[in-house]
């Protein structure tokens, strides 16, 4: 089959690149992956101009080529504006290789990823839409008009899957929407990951989060938690890896805490330097206020072997249970301190989530997410590939 994919992902042109172009973020593995199941795939994406950022990977795959799109201007309502105008030159192009393909993926939210979804449907072509945000988010018009569309489409030829997990369906008035978790690590990749040293009693401990720093996750919360346990542990580090418009704040309130000795930022890194953090820290703290699909973040900690003391949200109580760290009954800082001081209370107990920790993360391989897709697409499509 011959597969097209519509994005809003962000791309530049990269010499190095076998395809000519790379971008950031788990697109780039999750893309070669899915083209790994087609006998050859077309990937529709706006690129920008240069500079590019770091840290960016190159778009291989399985006879996979870029075809460049224009990149949409502005934002909010001057976005919006120019979509339309957007369209005069890029509908034609999406329009052609949809016509062209056997089968469409959407990876959304994003408006190029709705245009195409509504292309796809009125070309009557086997479409699968994966939803990579937070499923049931409705903050935007687009987001609105995406979750009134993707029950009413489901179903038949038309495959639906919302990263996240949990034990009630995404959707509970259309089952065939199903759930599906979000890796950029293959198994073999995890096996060699280095593996946190888990934490002993009268060591220094090294506390972790890793995210786009934002006030709705709550790392503030935490840097108020340190206050309370530094004056039952003193021996503590906390290092924030992520950048965001947040940092300026976290830093200052650092400074007025009185844990510049204690809090390391980081900001943006590359992927090898976050793996390299995570395999020196203890422990993953998290207590976020959003609504999380399936964290990256969190699934590369508990691949190195980090206990995990996260937020009743979304998936992560699903995620994390009981053995593979703590789901807080709330975010204050105090419970976020008492949680984490009645953890390495228990040397044994912080131990044994290290262990579960690098185990749970084996489930969620991007081999086994493949699998997934393969199974599910198969069933409603067929045969994906002629290629043996």
């Amino acid at each position: 089959m011959k597969l097209v994919v519509i994005s809003h992902k962000e791309c530049w042109e990269d010499p190095h690149s076998p395809s000519g172009y790379a971008t950031v973020g788990g697109f780039p593995y999750q893309m070669r992956a899915i083209s790994e199941l087609f006998d050859q795939t077309h990937i529709l994406v706006p690129i920008f101009e240069p500079p590019k950022p770091a840290g960016v990977h190159p778009l291989v795959g399985h006879n996979l080529s870029i075809v460049p799109l224009d990149p949409p201007t502005g934002s909010g309502f001057r976005r919006k504006l120019s979509i339309v105008f957007w369209l005069f030159r890029n509908l034609p192009r999406i329009w052609r290789y949809v016509r062209a393909s056997d089968a469409v993926h959407i990876p959304i939210p994003g408006d190029i990823g709705t245009i195409g979804i509504l292309v796809t449907l009125i070309q009557k072509k086997p479409l699968f839409v994966r939803h990579c945000g937070t499923w049931g988010n409705k903050d935007t018009l687009v987001s609105r008009f995406v979750s009134w569309l993707l029950p009413k489409i489901a179903g038949g030829s038309t495959v639906v899957m919302a990263t996240g997990g949990g034990d009630r369906p995404p959707c509970p008035s259309n089952l065939a929407i199903e759930w599906i978790f979000s890796t950029t690590l293959s198994e073999q990749e995890i096996k060699f990951l280095p593996i946190a040293s888990a934490w002993s009693k009268g060591e220094p401990l090294r506390l972790v989060t890793v995210s786009r720093i934002t006030a709705e996750k709550n790392i503030q919360s935490t840097l108020h938690a340190l206050v309370l346990v530094r004056q039952q542990y003193p021996q503590l580090r906390f290092d924030i890896v992520g950048g965001g418009d947040y940092l300026d704040t976290l830093k200052d309130l650092a400074v007025r805490l009185g844990l510049e000795d204690v809090v390391h930022f980081h900001g943006y890194v590359a992927h090898d330097r976050v793996i390299q953090i995570l395999s020196q820290s203890h422990l993953f703290v998290f207590p976020t206020r959003v609504r999380e699909g399936f964290p990256k973040a969190v699934h590369e900690a508990l691949a190195c072997g980090l206990p995990v003391i996260t937020s009743p949200v979304s998936v992560l109580p699903h995620l994390i249970g009981t053995q593979n760290g703590v789901v807080l009954a709330d975010t204050r800082p105090e419970t976020i301190a008492s949680e984490l001081l009645s953890l390495i209370s228990d040397e044994t107990r912080v131990q044994a989530m290290s262990r579960s920790a690098r185990e749970t993360s084996l489930q969620y391989t991007l081999d086994a997410w493949k699998t997934l897709i393969a199974q599910r697409l198969e069933v409603q499509w067929g045969t994906l590939s002629l290629t043996p």
